[in-house]
């Protein structure tokens, strides 16, 4: 039988341990990047007694003068005593409960109570001594020791069991990247440090708590994650971690395979798809998601500077808030390929589903998707010669134009007007009405 998550709480016997001293800055955040209704949510759990704060990228974001896209809080409250400080909260998941609270327009406040790897206990020694300059109260930086036992079986590092509550130095300990670690405490305006990520984020540099052989093993997807993150905060990756992308990248092939899709299209969707899409493809990752891609760039095939000139053209959409949609992201990459290995076959279709098929399989790219993908690059030709014809009449004509409008940019070609503003195009143009055939032999 699973475990609820009141039977998941800190052993009695652990409640009083004392916890590592954190490092405390005190900082000023911008207030126009801190979202109003977070601040309610902590000030709320706080009046109440419990331990609230920001966590998370929402922090290093903030850290970094930047409007944070999401913004979650980690709290001592249980998810049952977060549901009865707030009428507008729905607690979800089947093993870690998790309680979103919800406020107009869709958005979503996730609070999670504080947690720990049940495999990781916590000495002082791990901890060194409080760096000059910073409350000896509360203290930093570290060279954690490695997050599980070195007795345990080493060929099977994957978390299955993250579902226990535990004390804030434990919940900050089990996350992926010092960068991704800090606490914000919003009353009294510190940042809270268990794991080196102000002095990470001060020198601009990737680093996982822990040991990066046992962090990208325990959880490959966080190999993408460290290339996310270095792309588009524009940070470099400390040496160990480095070697550790490379000599693990093939681990991906044990991750949950829908998730390494998401992360592939956050890589495209975030602003610096170019970027992220050189560096996966420079430390041999992309050889693990999309070989066809990489092996196209490996040989300099004709064609490569149109892939990378189509992701600076993504990123340049980004930047103007026109992101394309998730079909239009992964044909931008898998085009150049594509259309060398289908130029001059006798069943395109045939073979296009044979190269997609491994493609789809390793990534679980939906039907819908590789549907999609095809309608749109077998559309690009016609696009290309004008003739526009029917198309426009198409539920995908949209999506097929706007990759011709990126292409076309990365050829350094104007865009045609109609590929400027597609949606009106299709809009503007009226659907042929069918003729009734009339019935011979009919009465009358």
């Amino acid at each position: 039988m699973e475990s609820t998550p009141d039977d998941d709480e800190v052993p009695e016997e652990e409640l009083d341990l004392p916890g590592p001293p954190p490092a405390v800055y005190p900082v000023e955040l911008d207030s126009k990047n801190l979202d109003k209704d977070a601040v309610k949510v902590i000030r709320r759990l706080t009046r109440y007694g419990h331990r609230a704060y920001l966590v998370g990228g929402g922090v290093r974001d903030l850290l970094l003068d930047r409007a944070p896209k999401d913004f979650d809080v980690a709290t001592s409250a249980k998810p049952q005593e977060v549901r009865r400080l707030f009428r507008n909260c729905r607690i979800i998941g089947r093993r870690f409960r998790l309680a979103h609270i919800l406020f107009g327009g869709g958005k979503v406040i996730e609070v999670a109570t504080f947690r720990r790897d049940p495999s990781q206990r916590f000495h002082a020694r791990h901890y060194p001594e409080p760096p000059e300059g910073v409350r000896e109260d509360l203290e930093p930086p570290v060279k954690l020791a490695p997050l599980r036992s070195q007795t345990e079986e080493e060929d099977d590092l994957l978390i299955r069991n993250d579902n226990v509550f535990g004390h804030p130095h434990e919940d900050a300990v089990r996350r992926d990247f010092t960068i991704n670690g800090l606490f914000f405490d919003l009353e009294r305006g510190e940042v809270i440090d268990y794991v080196g990520g102000m002095p990470d984020l001060r020198r601009k540099v990737v680093r996982t708590i822990g040991d990066p052989d046992v962090r990208f093993r325990e959880d490959p997807v966080r190999i993408l994650r460290a290339i996310k993150f270095s792309a588009r905060i524009d940070m470099g990756i400390d040496p160990d971690v480095y070697d550790a992308l490379v000599e693990y990248r093939g681990e991906l092939g044990r991750a949950a395979r829908p998730r390494l899709l998401e992360e592939l299209l956050r890589l495209m969707r975030g602003g610096a798809a170019h970027r992220s899409i050189y560096l996966a493809w420079d430390l041999g990752v992309l050889a693990e998601l999309l070989p066809e891609v990489a092996s196209f760039f490996d040989d300099d095939a004709p064609g490569t500077s149109r892939t990378w000139g189509r992701l600076m053209a993504i990123d340049r959409r980004h930047a103007e808030g026109k992101l394309p949609s998730d079909a239009v992201l992964i044909t931008a990459l898998l085009l150049g390929p594509l259309e060398e290995l289908l130029e001059g076959a006798r069943d395109p279709s045939a073979l296009y589903d044979e190269i997609m098929e491994d493609a789809a399989f390793r990534l679980a790219l939906p039907r819908r998707i590789k549907e999609r993908v095809r309608l749109i690059v077998t559309s690009q030709r016609r696009l290309r010669q004008g003739k526009l014809g029917s198309l426009v009449r198409r539920d995908y004509f949209v999506e097929a134009a706007t990759l011709f409008a990126l292409d076309q940019e990365a050829r350094g070609e104007d865009v045609p007007e109609w590929a400027v503003d597609p949606q009106s195009v299709s809009e503007a143009k009226p659907r042929r009405r069918r003729r009734r055939r009339r019935r011979r032999g009919g009465k009358g």
